[in-house]
């Protein structure tokens, strides 16, 4: 807001300006008639100084969990309900930005990156096993060394997987979902997963090459940019700092192991689902129905599990928080007042 403020600057040298030819020509009316004791011009007022409303801070903090150093952004008082986001493949806690400030004003946020992601760790795959498992271990490590005992799951991507893992831990934890392009159901796995279904089955050197290009850049701007109403709404920020983590050396390996270990989460959406059926976490489900990687296919298989469900299909893709994150704040919180507990 520089220039905003230079604006009200230069107002304000003008309107000083103004006031002083205004004194200089009363004091010489004044002189003239011998009032010039009684006319002196009184000492001026400090200029008002603009203030904005404070907005709730947010801190980059990290914490070693089982060895690995887990960065994450925590926002909000912690004596409010917490709300733990959980990131997507190929980015990190950065993608929840905006939204967190919006959460903050009422809700305790916890946001981490996993291990060879954001600013966590990347320890090397001969010391740490890269899994989804491994992942939901490391964060329900996390929840528990920042004492929280309740929490509502904001789950998108592979988030969806890590936060499900971790509810089936302690379901009864969980005060809620936030569903956002984050399967559970067979149907949600189309065309997109067929090279990664051939991994699945033959985890050899070539069909594991073949995913090398989900990796590149065209790739991870693809996953921003495909399915949007308005792509100039996007922020290239976003998929170059994506990118710059990717291209780090040794990652690229990091990712094919995780597209490998995915094939173990797809044994437990039974499991899963049972859980939904059987615990009933209330759920919001704001998903961008034009994305491929996960489509609207995988959203409605909630329906038939999940009683206390709100439902919502956005005009956009994968991303959807990049073109609707005010639309899903305003979503969330609504669903957050009404749902979650306080004490």
């Amino acid at each position: 807001m520089f220039w905003l403020e230079e604006k009200f600057e230069t107002v304000e040298r003008r309107a000083a300006g103004s006031h002083r030819t205004l004194l200089s020509a009363a004091a010489m009316a004044a002189l003239a008639f011998g009032l010039v004791g009684a006319c002196a011009p009184s000492a001026q007022s400090e200029p008002a100084v603009l203030t904005r409303a404070a907005a709730p801070a947010i801190f980059y903090r990290d914490i070693t969990i089982n060895g690995v150093k887990i960065a994450y952004r925590e926002a909000g008082d912690p004596a409010n309900p917490t709300v733990v986001l959980l990131h997507g493949f190929p980015t990190s806690s950065q993608m929840f930005r905006n939204l967190i400030p919006e959460l903050a004003k009422t809700y305790h946020v916890l946001a981490p990156d996993y291990p060879g992601y954001g600013a966590s760790d990347m320890p090397a795959r001969e010391t740490f096993e890269y899994s989804f498992a491994n992942f939901a271990d490391i964060v329900d490590g996390f929840l528990t060394e920042k004492k929280v005992s309740s929490y509502a799951l904001y789950l998108m991507d592979y988030g969806a997987p890590v936060g499900y893992r971790v509810f089936a831990k302690h379901p009864e934890r969980v005060t809620g979902f936030v569903i956002q392009n984050g399967n559970a159901y067979e149907e949600g796995l189309r065309e997109f997963w067929t090279p990664i279904k051939a991994y699945w089955a033959d985890p050899s050197e070539a069909n594991r090459d073949a995913l090398r290009g989900l990796l590149t850049l065209d790739a991870t701007k693809w996953q921003y940019t495909h399915g949007v109403g308005d792509v100039t709404r996007i922020s290239p920020d976003t998929w170059y700092t994506d990118q710059y983590l990717l291209d780090r050396a040794g990652n690229d390996e990091i990712q094919l192991d995780m597209f490998l270990s995915y094939a173990t989460n797809v044994s437990e959406y039974p499991h899963w689902q049972e859980l939904f059926r059987e615990y009933q976490p209330p759920a919001l489900i704001v998903w961008g129905q034009n994305d491929q990687i996960f489509p609207a296919d995988g959203a409605h298989p909630y329906k038939s599990d999940l009683n206390d469900l709100e439902f919502h299909l956005l005009d956009t893709g994968h991303f959807a928080l990049e073109e609707y994150g005010s639309d899903i704040a305003a979503e969330m919180i609504e669903f957050l007042d009404r749902e979650v507990p306080r004490d």
